[in-house]
């Protein structure tokens, strides 16, 4: 399990490793903030790379390491 801060994860790049539509390297545009300041970050705003789609998750899928990698492969 990779050990994560929602605070540090702004521009920080993902490799996943389960590609969907052949979208395997993201960069993490956007950490949303939530509605209150007292409440926890819960999500992510992910670029893929090559096509610029973007997809919101929750920031603490990114510590299975089934799934997600720290960094490009």
């Amino acid at each position: 399990m990779n050990p994560l801060n929602p605070k540090n994860l702004l521009l920080t790049q993902w490799t996943a490793l389960k590609p969907v539509a052949k979208q395997k390297h993201f960069l993490i545009h956007r950490v949303i903030q939530p509605e209150w300041p007292s409440d926890p970050i819960e999500r992510v705003e992910l670029e893929a790379v090559f096509s610029k789609a973007t997809r919101v998750i929750a920031w603490r899928e990114l510590q299975d390491d089934d799934d997600w990698r720290q960094g490009w492969f």
